[in-house]
């Protein structure tokens, strides 16, 4: 059963907290939305299982189109129905980074610059600090609690955000959050730098090839998170807005970055609600690129998107994806 109430917060950051290893523990943020509505996001920095040090990726130019779905939503909560296509996130499905980025860190300690907490802190601090940044922070809806204070705030009634991770092949005591386009994170928009930064967390207990209707860890094949440089076939480029009349002649590009060659016999490129293009059949020698037509199976739309190649197995082999800006020039093939 996914979440019972997915969304995202828009809202003004205006002070934090850091508890310990004696607390939750959790990284605090105390919020307010347009209409002086206070909200708590409870954000996790440690796992109740082993290996406790969470997995995290910040991208401090984040470029993706999701950005643009956002900044049409009002201030305060905003549930997001299910499935793609939305403002939702979703770590696998949506290609916001790679995942093989990731690396821990413990959640508080001694010293600067060296934990969880103090990496949340030097972005956070600064939105508190602009009174024109937005946070949009994307988990699942706690309160109002009608005359009860917040735990942590003390404004009343309680009210706020939790789940801001990975909400998707959980390990069995935590199977019965798993869902689809629901993981959390956080997104914060500077505007006077027309700048995104999108923050993301995961447990490492956490699978990373899920079904696609439930979210939970699929059986028989290694879901452990990919380590950098595994991926031997990467999209490098894709030509979305081709010249001249519709239909247009779209590709994308592959590339084999390994020493050996790859049999790319029933792999697909898939590029939005449909079953996808097949990739030509046979080897792709090592260091060699294959430029691959779409069918009308797989539209790359103008507006941004994500690609996404799928092994013979129909499992993740890479992703990318590309926003309204990148794919403008027409004739243009964007880069990865």
């Amino acid at each position: 059963m996914p979440l019972k109430s997915y969304g995202v917060l828009v809202s003004r950051a205006v002070g934090t907290r850091r508890e310990g290893a004696a607390d939750t523990p959790h990284y605090q943020i105390h919020l307010t939305d347009d209409h002086g509505t206070h909200y708590r996001a409870a954000v996790n920095v440690l796992s109740q299982e082993h290996p406790s040090e969470l997995l995290y990726l910040v991208d401090d130019d984040l470029r993706h189109p999701v950005t643009g779905r956002l900044e049409g939503l009002p201030g305060g909560w905003n549930t997001l129905p299910p499935g793609p296509g939305g403002a939702n996130l979703d770590f696998l499905r949506g290609n916001l980074f790679d995942p093989a980025g990731m690396r821990t860190l413990p959640p508080d300690a001694e010293g600067p610059d060296n934990d969880l907490a103090d990496l949340l802190d030097h972005y956070v601090l600064r939105a508190v600090d602009d009174p024109n940044a937005r946070l949009y922070v994307f988990g699942s809806r706690f309160g109002p609690e009608p005359g009860r204070k917040d735990k942590v705030f003390g404004f009343q009634p309680g009210n706020g955000v939790h789940d801001v991770h990975m909400n998707q092949g959980n390990s069995p005591r935590f199977r019965g959050d798993d869902g689809v386009w629901q993981d959390g994170g956080l997104l914060l928009h500077f505007p006077a730098q027309s700048r995104w930064v999108g923050i993301y967390l995961a447990f490492q207990s956490q699978a990373w090839h899920t079904d696609d209707v439930t979210g939970h860890a699929l059986e028989a094949v290694d879901t452990t998170r990919p380590e950098p440089g595994a991926q031997p076939v990467r999209i490098v480029a894709a030509l979305v807005n081709p010249q001249g009349p519709a239909p247009e002649r779209e590709s994308v590009t592959l590339i084999n970055t390994s020493p050996d060659p790859v049999d790319l016999t029933g792999w697909r490129i898939v590029g939005g609600p449909g079953k996808g293009s097949a990739v030509p059949p046979g080897l792709l020698a090592a260091g060699a690129c294959l430029v691959v037509p779409l069918t009308d199976d797989t539209p790359l739309g103008n507006r941004g998107g994500a690609i996404t190649l799928l092994d013979a197995n129909g499992l993740k082999a890479d992703g990318v994806s590309y926003t309204a800006e990148q794919s403008a020039r027409e004739g243009w093939s964007v880069v990865f």
